[in-house]
């Protein structure tokens, strides 16, 4: 696979990681599954409301 890719669904995970802490949730369970979900962890956390 090109390395771009996986350079780019790291780099999702840490904005995703990033974002989770900052509607006060887990960062590193985020960026786990932000790994494994890539784009659909996205949107379910832009979704999610500020605890």
């Amino acid at each position: 696979m090109n390395e771009g890719y996986f350079v780019g669904w790291g780099t999702l995970a840490l904005i995703n990681a990033v974002l989770a802490q900052g509607k006060n949730r887990s960062g590193f369970n985020w960026f786990l599954l932000s790994l494994l979900l890539g784009p659909v962890a996205t949107f379910f956390l832009a979704l999610s409301e500020k605890r």
